[in-house]
């Protein structure tokens, strides 16, 4: 019992003192900011602030599909600095297939060795019949 008395004290005062940290954040400007929304969905918006975070998107109703139904399609970009000093910059598109970024700090997969590739085409070209 005095254990868990001992750590709801601690993870109150814990509470308190991040809650305290946090009041004294200074709030960060705006230093440009636009929109446009038009009547038949298309629209706009862009913002940047003084601490280096920058952001913009464009995007409007398309056919898309068989049935040409509408889709949001945009593009955008965004950029900050991460906590550890590095600029991270992103650029993507989103449509009816999803979400396309594309940066230079984001992964990339390694090249599937020419041994597989192989072995794929193979099996593909010489499918097996089915069991009935």
């Amino acid at each position: 019992m005095k254990f868990l008395i001992v750590t709801l004290a601690l993870v109150t005062i814990a509470l308190a003192q991040h809650q305290h940290q946090q009041s004294h954040v200074q709030p960060i400007a705006i230093l440009k900011q636009a929109q446009d929304i038009s009547p038949e969905g298309s629209y706009s918006y862009a913002y940047e602030t003084e601490n280096g975070i920058a952001a913009s998107e464009q995007g409007s109703p398309q056919p898309v599909g068989p049935k040409g139904d509408p889709a949001v399609i945009a593009q955008g970009q965004f950029q900050y600095t991460a906590p550890d000093g590095t600029p991270v910059a992103l650029q993507y598109t989103a449509d009816e297939n999803g979400f396309h970024p594309q940066g230079a700090h984001l992964p990339v997969a390694p090249q599937v060795p020419e041994l597989i590739q192989r072995a794929v085409a193979y099996v593909l070209a010489h499918p097996q019949p089915e069991n009935q």
